[in-house]
């Protein structure tokens, strides 16, 4: 209101004022231009017919904007109309995608996509739409067309390729897919990251640990994920070297050479040292792997080890017990020892002290491996009936879950 006062006392001002010049003198304008055009008349009238002509002009002006804004609303395929559009697609296909109705935001992204100058992402997720659906040929070509419309986006699109074939199961085709970006691009960390997902997934263990230094590196994963990643591959490149060629002779060979390449670190960590003993007791190398577990057991004890040095044996069973009975002193409580010694007791057939450690083991902990361990020695005692007990709960112990199902009644014919 303020305003409007305002306006209203300066047009009385310029009105008044006006008024006031044209009392005192009428003025005088000529405009003559030879033999062309003359113009003549008083100032007042001239500056109240200028004052009219942008009157008129801006009055013009306001009625064709008008008129355009109009016809913007009322033409369908106005700028104005396509550009909601566009929006109104986007907007539906993105919550569409969110939500998973796949064929909804596949018709939408697409069109949003063909009507952007950057539509990478409608087409990215209009190819992942489309993959959901199952039609992996209409999801390709949405990828081929982004690549068309964004060449230097060839990387991102890529991955994203890479990802839905994973997702269809297709691991061959992203294998090739994100190889053909690592020679481009060897430090990307998607790259990287995406790479050892695959191998992972077609259980290429060798693949990962060749990829294990890059992964340090260029610092792909986080310190305490790359350090089980690690122990993962290293574990599982142990087992897969040990029957990669056939003959235990050159299945030892191929598994001593895997564990030359681990770092002195890693030739001291519990899953990696177990996982080796494990495959020399497999190999037939029982002696060898008694020294490995002997050893790291004298570094640090776990109970881990302790178990599976009673599947192995050692050159000098005397010398084996011998060191088990020293780890019983400080760990005298550790069930896992006491089936160990139980176990080492019946190869050297010490069968009274084979059953007290056996029996220990069991006031400790119910394990099904120390049940069947000690039924055996009783059967071969006589002692049939408490034989036959243990049997029983060693097999209850193997799987409560199961056992304890009921089971499904037969189909009658």
């Amino acid at each position: 209101m303020k305003r409007l006062y305002i306006g209203v006392f300066l047009a009385i001002a310029i009105a008044v004022a006006m008024g006031v010049g044209v009392a005192k003198s009428p003025g005088y304008v000529l405009i003559d231009y030879p033999h062309v055009f003359r113009y003549e008349s008083g100032l007042w009238s001239t500056l109240l017919a200028l004052l009219l002509v942008v009157i008129l002009v801006w009055v013009v002006r306001l009625i064709v904007g008008l008129l355009g804004a109009s016809g913007g609303v009322v033409n369908p395929w106005s700028r104005r109309n396509r550009g909601r559009r566009v929006q109104v697609a986007i907007e539906r296909g993105q919550l569409d995608l969110a939500e998973g109705r796949w064929a909804s935001a596949q018709r939408h992204l697409h069109r949003a996509a063909e009507a952007e100058r950057q539509p990478l992402l409608y087409y990215l997720g209009a190819a992942r739409a489309a993959n959901e659906q199952g039609l992996t040929e209409e999801s390709d070509a949405l990828l081929e067309r982004a690549l068309e419309r964004q060449p230097d986006a060839e990387l991102a699109i890529a991955l994203s390729h890479a990802q839905l074939q994973m997702d269809r199961g297709d691991a061959a085709g992203a294998l090739d897919t994100l190889q053909a970006m690592y020679a481009q691009h060897p430090h990307n960390p998607q790259v990287l990251r995406q790479l050892q997902r695959v191998h992972q997934q077609r259980g290429d263990w060798a693949a990962v640990v060749r990829l294990l230094p890059e992964l340090r590196k260029d610092k792909v994963l986080p310190a305490s994920e790359l350090s089980e990643l690690e122990r993962r591959a290293w574990g599982q490149n142990l087992a897969l070297a040990a029957h990669r060629e056939d003959g235990e002779q050159v299945g030892l060979q191929a598994l001593d050479s895997a564990w030359q390449q681990l770092s002195s670190a890693q030739r001291q960590e519990l899953p990696l040292v177990l996982a080796y003993a494990d495959q020399l007791r497999q190999l037939g190398a029982q002696a060898q792997a008694e020294e490995i577990l002997r050893g790291a057991l004298k570094r640090s004890y776990d109970s881990r080890l302790a178990r599976l040095y009673g599947l192995v044996k050692g050159a000098d069973q005397n010398k084996q017990l011998k060191a088990a009975e020293g780890w019983l002193q400080q760990h005298p409580n550790d069930p896992s020892l006491l089936l160990t010694l139980g176990r080492l007791c019946l190869q050297a057939s010490l069968w009274g002290k084979a059953r007290d450690y056996l029996d220990a083991s069991l006031r400790f902990e119910r394990n099904p491996e120390a049940c069947a361990e000690l039924a055996r020695l009783l059967a071969r005692l006589g002692d049939t009936e408490r034989s036959n007990d243990l049997f029983q709960e060693g097999l209850g112990l193997l799987d409560e879950r199961l056992l304890s199902a009921p089971l499904p009644q037969l189909a009658r014919s």
